[in-house]
């Protein structure tokens, strides 16, 4: 035996004589006369849920625990989990404290402790804390410092493994120190290779690379986190082996030789190579393979006297060869699942074993390891699958954990109140389901999942449960590329969060208050109309050309500097749209369409697009929108064209994603749109700004237009006031549109509100161009918009005559001659209007059965009492009729403004025009006044999209929701939420004030932001994503190093700097080409989400 142990290990010294002779001496002498030292008192240096692991296995085995914390640990459950805990790395950033080997000890030593455990990360894998430890006469419960060093080094682990006759990858025989030895090694054996810490893993360090130019800066980065994790950036590099399986070996050995494993686990499914699904045992494993893989590790850990826990790790390749990545001299973050399907308590062990208890003593031996069933463990992180896997951080404002037959949960910052910082991993809580095979546990897993309600921080659980659900996942075999081959994972259901939106709004309003207290028989005529004749030649040059050659910012220019008063056509779509419902056919349109481009060259714009064109061309005129825009873009090159997008709506009635609402704008300006009117039905400003940057970001003209309603120059209607409109028209200015619009879909525009509403923008905004849409309901709208131009207005909208009046906008004609020889004068031929008033006045009897004339006979001053948009105004008197309410319609009006006011007084354009609507004839239908609403809102089973509506589906009312009318309506069937206010918090730092809130009978808090108190505090400039040149951080963390100064011209894509949050490391790219105006940050600043890091200027 001394010649076996001294060949194998060339000479181990007296530590290898000293085992032999325990080995030979255990046949005859009890081990524990030997070598047994009980322990008293047990520290662990770390943190989270290893911590509290290791804190309750010492507590069953009735020993005394020691915690030790971080400065920004104070709050953590850890250290309330043990019998005490001890302050250390005082002054020093949050990971470096847990690196402090000299504090540890003295706290140690201080507090007879007898035995430190390390859990893993941070010194787990350190030599030189297992030394320390051991020089202070204080036991390491782990395998010994030279074993530790030795398979902490990667690279001499590697070469051991080579020595017993281990298959590895090819690889460094040493840690490199330098790029070129990176590069000489990638031109040896070909690309991909791989980077790895040589003292440490986790995914820290580990950078694959693909191709030549990648291998720099990942060199940098790789060590980088290596040093930041490990306190050592040594790496070495290995030829990366495609969509291997991660299989490892769990291993347990004592101080006499005595070496087990405990079969294996899978931890193939993995993003940026850290594991988030762990299984045991390895699905559909050959059992030759799994016997190969079970041998060489307990081999290889007899070689080197391995003693304790410990994990042999290896990738499997798509042949069945299996290659030695690495050992881990620790407790694994997976060590649960192999507990579950051996029974065995890995803790229990390690404690006894550094006690001098034998495995066999322990009743540790191999033929009584047995499988039984199976385990999966899910790692639930406060990281955003939709994000990228960033990882977030803030405060857990709810918390409610799963439990029940097969489930385990090992957790540490799971708690309402938790912290979540940027310091420490992103782990917030381990959920480990066992089950007779992997399909039970995976649902067993699944049901877990479901019942966990975590709010104020996102987490991967959306993504957790639809890796469980995949087939692959439970019945075939997964690799390492799982996650990147099946991007339907990230097809991930939205959370409701319903409660919690509501407390925020309600806390919002405690801590900053309210913000003020076809049914008809007529048929289509059977004339058609004549087309006016037309000139030879090409269309005159019109405004289309000055955008064409100048772009937005010089079209916009050229409109403010216009002598005279321009005018923007409706005809082609809001008039039909209010008139006729939006039938009016592309081949009707197509037909006038070169007289317009020939005589109407001086128009602003037409308006043909947008709005309900969509909803109607597919749903009844089973048209394609595109081809009609293409094709009148075709005839009319010369007046631009507008549309409406309904901000983050676009042209639908519900917030889209994002990217869908820039690809449409991207896509109608390539098919000829030219001015898009962004607004929103409540004028939610962030609603508006995605409008306005994805059309901005197509190029296109960016109206804003304020939707209006109330009367300015009521003092008794002060909610929407002139200031509301002074500010909101600001904030869209700062944004960076082009023109300026007031959109007044009901008409209330008045001329006195005109003249005063307009004076106050144009002093405002002296170079701005100012639009304005009304409509005719109440036969007013053509002295409302001459007003509007004495006051200053650069732009209105008309309809010509035999499509005006009524509910659609004031008449062409009428605003020609009113206007002509003025200095209003449009330029326009009132003869040539006449000649396009005819064309429509027989296109409209086409209509006839969707003409509103066949129900309503003319407009209506009333509007200014039930403020019903234009458009809308048509439809619901058509509606009332198609129902049998044609008798009740003054009801409907009257109805109308009663569910408004229920509602909080709404601005009312589609679809919070449709909201109002639907409550009012919901009322009618059910004979229900005001007051019988109020009071029975929590039994009545309210429309849709009322109840969406306050569920805030649609963005945010100015004053916000209506109470109580809101808390007592049911958001879902059978799910009714009881809220009680408690009390209101104080003002800490950040602006914020806690509110607390009774909610189901469990306690509930909010942090809300101070408004009034920001507005004296200094905080970090946000970026502005409407800003082009702004750079934002995309996560919490920390400033590495900024690669860029002042002055300094960037190429789009380039590095700017590089961000650490939860040890990881993330490049911040140049999202264009230009010069760094101004650098906000510097390195170690400590950033929040959308921080403004620099700017740059094209």
């Amino acid at each position: 035996m001394l010649l076996y142990f001294g060949g194998v290990k060339n000479g181990l010294g007296l530590l290898a004589l000293r085992r032999v002779y325990l080995l030979s001496r255990s046949a005859h002498t009890s081990p524990q006369t030997l070598e047994y030292r009980p322990i008293k008192k047990v520290m662990v240096a770390n943190r989270g849920e290893i911590a509290i692991r290791v804190f309750r296995a010492c507590t069953e085995l009735g020993i005394r625990t020691v915690a030790v914390y971080s400065e920004q640990d104070t709050g953590q459950m850890h250290r309330q989990k043990a019998d005490e805990a001890y302050l250390i790395g005082k002054g020093l950033p949050p990971v470096t404290a847990y690196l402090h080997i000299p504090d540890i000890i003295k706290v140690a030593k201080e507090n007879n402790v007898d035995a430190i455990h390390p859990g893993y990360g941070f010194l787990s894998e350190r030599s030189d804390f297992a030394q320390a430890c051991e020089e202070a006469g204080v036991r390491f419960i782990g395998p010994s410092p030279e074993v530790v060093r030795k398979m902490g080094d990667k690279v001499e682990a590697r070469a051991l493994a080579i020595q017993a006759g281990v298959p590895v990858v090819p690889g460094t025989d040493a840690p490199i120190s330098s790029l070129q030895e990176a590069q000489e090694f990638a031109k040896t054996y070909g690309f991909p290779i791989i980077f790895k810490a040589a003292y440490g893993g986790g995914g820290r360090g580990m950078r694959v690379v693909r191709e030549c130019e990648e291998l720099e800066e990942n060199y940098q980065r790789a060590y980088s986190e290596a040093l930041a994790a490990f306190g050592n950036g040594a790496l070495f590099v290995e030829k990366f082996i495609e969509k291997p399986r991660h299989i490892e070996v769990q291993i347990l050995g004592d101080k006499y030789g005595n070496v087990i494993h405990l079969y294996e686990r899978d931890c193939s499914i993995q993003r940026r190579h850290q594991k988030v699904v762990e299984i045991a045992p390895a699905a559909q494993l050959d059992p030759q393979l799994r016997d190969k893989l079970t041998s060489d590790s307990v081999n290889l850990a007899k070689q080197v006297g391995y003693e304790n826990a410990g994990t042999v790790e290896f990738l499997v390749d798509k042949h069945g060869k299996h290659y030695f990545i690495e050992v881990n001299s620790r407790l694994q973050v997976e060590h649960t699942v192999t507990e579950e399907i051996t029974d065995v308590d890995l803790v229990h062990a390690q404690l006894r074993v550094c006690e001098g208890r034998s495995l066999p003593e322990l009743g540790l031996k191999q033929d009584k390891i047995k499988i039984n069933g199976c385990a999966i463990q899910c790692r639930v992180t406060t990281e955003d699958p939709a994000r990228g896997f960033q990882p977030d951080t803030g405060r857990i404002e709810v918390f409610r954990s799963a439990e029940g037959m097969g489930i385990r949960l090992d957790s540490a910052s799971a708690f309402q109140g938790a912290l979540i910082s940027p310091h420490y991993d992103s782990l917030l809580v381990k959920v480990i389901a066992s089950g007779k095979d992997l399909p039970t546990a995976a649902s067993k897993m699944l049901r877990a999942l479901a019942e966990f309600r975590i709010r104020g921080v996102k987490t991967n659980i959306p993504f957790l449960q639809n890796v469980l659900s995949n087939h692959q996942f439970l019945y075939s075999t997964v690799d390492t590329q799982f996650i990147d081959e099946n991007q339907d994972l990230f097809n991930l259901k939205r959370a409701q969060n319903r409660a919690q939106k509501l407390l925020h709004y309600l806390g919002h309003v405690m801590v900053n208050g309210p913000t003020t207290p076809i049914p008809v028989k007529a048929k289509p005529s059977s004339t058609d109309p004549v087309i006016p004749s037309l000139p030879m030649g090409e269309p005159p040059a019109g405004f289309r050309e000055v955008l064409l050659k100048e772009g937005p910012e010089g079209f916009a220019r050229a409109v403010r500097q216009h002598q005279g008063l321009l005018l923007m056509d409706t005809t082609l779509r809001d008039a039909h749209q209010s008139l006729l419902a939006t039938r009016v056919r592309t081949h009707d349109l197509k037909k006038i369409a070169p007289y317009v481009a020939h005589n109407f060259s001086n128009l602003f714009s037409l308006e043909n697009w947008g709005g309900a064109t969509f909803d109607v061309a597919m749903r009844f005129l089973y048209e394609c929108p595109w081809r009609r825009l293409q094709e009148l873009r075709a005839l009319i090159p010369n007046v631009p064209f507008q549309m409406l997008l309904r901000g983050a709506n676009a042209v639908g009635y519900t917030n889209y994603p994002d990217n869908a609402v820039f690809k449409f704008c991207e896509v109608a300006k390539e098919n000829g749109m030219d001015i898009f009117r962004v607004f929103d039905s409540l004028n939610y400003l962030p609603n508006m700004l995605l409008g306005m940057e994805a059309a901005g970001s197509a190029g296109g003209v960016v109206e804003a237009a304020i939707s209006y309603t109330g009367d300015v120059s009521d003092p008794m209607r002060q909610k929407y006031s002139l200031e509301y409109y002074i500010q909101l028209a600001e904030e869209l200015v700062k944004a960076g549109t082009h023109i300026l619009s007031i959109k007044d879909m009901a008409g209330l525009l008045k001329p006195e509100p005109s003249r005063l509403l307009i004076t106050a923008l144009r002093d405002r905004f002296p170079d701005m161009p100012i639009h304005v849409h009304t409509h005719d309901t109440a036969g007013a709208g053509v002295a409302a918009m001459l007003a509007c131009a004495e006051a200053g207005a650069d732009i209105v909208d008309v309809a010509v005559d035999s499509m005006a009046g009524m509910t659609s906008q004031p008449s062409m004609g009428a605003l020609v001659a009113c206007t002509k020889g003025t200095k209003h004068d449009t330029g326009i031929s009132l003869e040539k209007v006449f000649d396009y008033s005819e064309y429509w006045e027989v296109t409209r009897g086409l209509y006839a059965p969707f003409d509103c004339t066949a129900t309503m006979k003319s407009g209506n001053a009333d509007v200014y009492e039930n403020e019903i948009p234009g458009g809308q105004y048509t439809n619901l008197h058509f509606q009332a009729h198609s129902m049998g309410l044609g008798n009740k319609f003054k009801e409907v009006k009257k109805a109308y403004a009663e569910a408004n006011r229920l509602l909080g007084d709404l601005i009312k354009v589609t679809p919070s025009s449709k909201i109002v609507g639907d409550l009012a004839q919901f009322m009618v239908q059910n004979s229900l006044s005001r007051a019988d609403v109020e009071e029975r809102a929590d039994e009545l089973s309210f429309p849709l999209s009322v109840v969406e509506f306050l569920q805030g589906h649609i963005g945010i009312p100015h004053g916000g929701f209506p109470e109580p009318f809101r808390s007592k309506v049911e958001l879902e069937r059978g799910k009714t939420l009881h809220i009680k206010a408690l009390a209101l918090g104080d003002l800490n730092k950040a602006g914020q004030r806690e509110v607390f809130f009774e909610l189901n009978g469990q306690l509930r808090s909010v942090l809300v932001k101070d408004t009034v108190a920001m507005k004296e505090m200094h905080f970090h400039p946000k970026a502005l994503k409407d800003v082009r040149g702004q750079v934002g951080a995309p996560m919490p963390g920390k400033v590495v190093e900024l690669k860029v100064k002042q002055g300094q011209k960037v190429e789009k894509g380039q590095p700017l700097c590089v961000l650490s949050a939860m040890k990881m490391e993330t490049v911040v790219n140049s999202p264009l080409s230009g010069t760094v105006a101004k650098v906000h940050v510097k390195a170690d600043s400590s950033l929040e989400g959308d921080d403004l890091i620099l700017e740059i200027t094209e």
